[in-house]
């Protein structure tokens, strides 16, 4: 898909669907009711069974009464705890020069490349998948950049499943009804840039650069060049890392699926649940029924009150022969019942994304050993594993590009290689824990140095695992030979 012609349907037909998925997805992960109800007073405010949706209902609460909705963040919490368990620990980045690798560590540190995977990470599991690209800015700085998109501003083009080109668009700011929309077109070897001016349902016309203001300064940076960068490589400077394959909805297709699929209906059932507990917590308020000769009269058109406060009172005009007296009024709260009900939801909820129950604090909470964790949470580490199957190359190829475009542009005579990527524990040991360990292997002496420190750090290579052995042999007097075991002595 080139760049759209003028005036073509915007978004593309062919992604309409996609993106009207997108936009549910996304209002569930905003955890914005306002957001929730505006989508779904849309076409998708009735269920198949035709009952309405709570967030589809769209009523305005009387006044003086306040909305009894209320949302969990269920959703927002499903897609944080796939991030967590993929790049929690940040990933290992090696490859095989020396300055290569340092060039690397400086690119990866400075750009804050974790903190940039743990944020995609989060948006593919809400939206489906992400893409990764790269960029550069010398005036911001001296490297090239790894930047996330979101899959709902992006037009992607695969050819036997493998991005072969993209092209990314956002909105811009404008004062008046039309609609400016920058498109970044990538291709291998090139980035195209465009603005167009148009309507909401419209891609409209396409202006010069120099148009708005935002894209004027792009503009005087291309110079000459017009509207096209040539990278200099001639691989494609862009990703798209799904979220998990297949996409049951839409067969075939290289779009990942959400962690949400067919799962709307239980984040609607959820937030039903917790507003009929919360309004069986309103009902249940302790109320006083009093009868009218109880109540103080303010005068005229003031009304009347009773202060249930007040320890003296003067007489009441109440018939001596009539008995009338003070009721108090205040239903049960049904807790157990509605705390259930939710407790099952979550888990089906959880379960259907590919989680363990006990990721979400639901199970048993006693403290455990990393193992004991592991096998508790086997469903989310079998999806984590799943899933960072996808990452490896995407990732794997971002920062190849990475280092090609700095040896381009920042870092002349660097040697270029694929760097290897190797994810984080997910769940970390107990320092104290695998420090009695050591410790009950050092007595039984069962464990040499070198094993103890290849326990104590799992991510060192062989070359920092030999310096710590030969130090601590060094400090404890080990290094030197016994004269008794060695023959020097006759």
């Amino acid at each position: 898909m080139p760049l759209p012609e003028s005036g073509a349907v915007w978004p593309p037909t062919e992604l309409a669907p996609l993106y009207r998925e997108m936009q549910l997805d996304a209002a569930w992960y905003s955890g914005d009711p306002k957001r929730l109800a505006e989508v779904y007073r849309t076409e998708q405010q009735r269920r198949e069974d035709g009952r309405r949706r709570l967030w589809g209902r769209g009523q305005q609460p009387r006044a003086g009464r306040r909305d009894g909705r209320l949302h969990i963040p269920l959703a927002a919490d499903i897609a944080t705890t796939s991030a967590d368990l993929l790049f929690s620990e940040p990933p290992v980045f090696t490859v095989d020069d020396a300055a290569a690798q340092q060039r690397l560590d400086e690119i990866t540190e400075a750009g804050g490349v974790a903190n940039t995977l743990l944020e995609s990470a989060e948006i593919g599991a809400a939206l489906g998948g992400v893409f990764l690209r790269v960029t550069w800015d010398a005036s911001l700085a001296a490297r090239p950049l790894l930047t996330t998109v979101h899959p709902d501003a992006a037009l992607p083009e695969f050819r036997w499943g493998v991005l072969c080109a993209v092209t990314f668009w956002r909105e811009l700011a404008s004062e008046t009804g039309a609609v400016w929309r920058h498109l970044e077109r990538h291709e291998p070897g090139r980035i195209v840039h465009a603005l167009y001016q148009g309507t909401p349902d419209r891609i409209g016309t396409r202006v010069p650069l120099v148009e708005h203001p935002e894209t004027a300064p792009l503009a005087e940076s291309l110079g000459p060049a017009g509207d096209t960068i040539e990278t200099g490589i001639e691989a494609l400077t862009a990703a798209y890392i799904p979220n998990i394959l297949p996409n049951r909805r839409h067969r075939g297709s290289p779009f990942g699926r959400s962690d949400y699929q067919s799962s709307h209906d239980l984040f609607d059932a959820l937030d039903e649940t917790w507003s009929s507990w919360l309004r069986d917590i309103r009902l249940a308020r302790a109320r006083l029924i009093v009868p009218d000769g109880y109540l103080r009269d303010h005068g005229p058109g003031r009304g009347a009150s009773f202060d249930d406060d007040r320890e003296i009172w003067q007489a009441l005009n109440i018939p001596p022969d009539e008995s009338a007296g003070i009721t108090l009024s205040q239903f049960a709260i049904r807790v157990t019942e509605h705390q259930q009900t939710a407790d099952a939801i979550v888990r089906q909820a959880v379960q259907g994304a590919g989680y363990a129950a006990q990721s979400f604090g639901l199970g048993d909470s006693t403290a455990a050993t990393a193992t004991e964790v592991t096998a508790r949470e086997r469903r989310s580490m079998i999806t984590r594993a799943k899933k960072a199957r996808y990452w490896a190359p995407a990732v794997g190829d971002m920062l190849h590009v990475l280092l090609m475009l700095d040896r381009a542009l920042f870092t002349p005579g660097l040697t270029v290689d694929r760097p290897r990527v190797t994810f984080g524990d997910s769940v970390s040991e107990d320092p104290q824990a695998v420090a009695q360990t050591l410790s009950l292997l050092q007595q039984a002496q069962a464990v040499s140095v070198d094993t103890k420190v290849r326990i104590l750090h799992p991510d060192w290579d062989e070359a920092a695992v030999q310096d710590e052995v030969e130090r601590i042999l060094t400090e404890t007097g080990a290094a030197v030979d016994d004269p008794m075991q060695s023959g020097a002595l006759v």
